[in-house]
């Protein structure tokens, strides 16, 4: 007689569209997406890779304040959130400031985030997000509630949320999917899942061999995905998306990512706990090669493409950073003023 942990993880195989090499080896799940959406996608993904490696420039320059580094993670963050509609809500954790911006939010306001400016937190009028949150896990009790709320005003839309394999481990997490699965909202919980969380191995945060699987306890959905394959996150989510609408509950996605950078760049040194051999192995499986790989098979991308794309964010990087330079410094006053935050 098979454990019951076994049954339950042989449930929760990883799902796959596209392999290393940037082959289709599942054409059933295939999204039904146009060569420019597709060419969109990648745009999006090698603009975020040139974001994140001059905002880790930036920051040491002293021109941002925080910032955790997305690196290996676009297909996770870009795969999801391209998945969405306008009208859905973004519950973003520290490192999903992509995600945001791709939704709407102003480059340069990305930026005052960083710097700890009021005005970073302030969202223009339709992007649907709150502002990064710092607690781990405490985005998923808030993603539950908004679900429910928008579930009780009968809107077409959802709520979705990102943290960690870390923030699995956190009460809240647990709290969020229990709520959200009990009230039927249209939540779907993202889990990226980079092995690490800060420094701790997955393996050490549970005993658990999957994090999906913890969608069982919930009674919710869950799924794994390959997160270097953006197609299989794109996937997941817009399935997931299309279940939540119709009132048929939340998801879980856990996705299989790496970053390739420290946590965040405010001291951490990956080598202590990373080895080179892990680090290569990983490099392998990028998700803005495979995707590269599975264009140029199809003829709709070059490396001429790629360049003017590249140039195209170096540019509004630098227009946006000195747009954040030109915002009047914040004041003390600034900071228990509550009009200031009521937008």
């Amino acid at each position: 007689m098979k454990r019951t942990n076994d049954v339950i993880e042989e449930q929760f195989q990883t799902f796959q569209i596209l392999d290393e090499e940037g082959n289709v080896v599942n054409e059933e799940a295939m999204p039904e997406l146009s060569d420019d959406e597709l060419k969109e996608l990648m745009t999006r993904m090698v603009y975020t890779r040139i974001l994140d490696q001059r905002s880790i420039a930036l920051n040491r320059q002293g021109r941002l304040g925080f910032y955790a580094p997305t690196a290996g993670q676009e297909a996770s963050q870009l795969g999801t959130q391209f998945a969405l509609e306008k009208e859905d809500f973004i519950l973003p954790g520290y490192r999903d400031v992509p995600q945001l911006i791709w939704h709407g939010l102003p480059l340069y306001k990305a930026f005052l985030f960083s710097r700890g400016h009021y005005e970073g937190n302030q969202f223009p009028e339709g992007v649907n997000a709150f502002s990064p949150q710092i607690i781990i896990g405490a985005q998923y009790v808030q993603a539950a509630g908004v679900a429910l709320g928008m579930k009780r005003r009968k809107k077409n839309a959802v709520a979705i949320t990102y943290t960690g394999d870390g923030g699995t481990s956190q009460g809240d997490f647990y709290e969020g999917i229990n709520f959200a699965g009990a009230f039927g909202a249209p939540a779907i919980f993202v889990v990226q899942n980079n092995y690490f969380a800060i420094s701790t191995p997955v393996e050490k945060q549970t005993a658990a061999k999957t994090l999906a699987q913890k969608a069982v306890a919930a009674g919710i959905e869950g799924i794994q995905v390959d997160g270097m394959d953006v197609l299989a996150v794109y996937a997941a989510t817009k399935e997931a998306r299309e279940r939540a609408v119709k009132g048929e509950g939340p998801t879980l996605i856990e996705t299989l990512t790496y970053r390739y950078g420290p946590h965040t760049m405010a001291g951490d040194d990956p080598t202590r706990y990373r080895t080179e051999d892990l680090d290569s192995e990983w490099e392998k499986k990028d998700p803005l090669v495979r995707f590269r790989k599975f264009l140029e098979a199809k003829g709709i991308w070059s490396e001429e493409e790629e360049n003017e794309v590249i140039e195209r964010a170096k540019e509004e990087i630098k227009v946006a950073i000195k747009e954040a330079d030109n915002v009047p410094k914040q004041k003390v006053t600034d900071l228990i003023n509550p009009a200031l935050f009521i937008t």
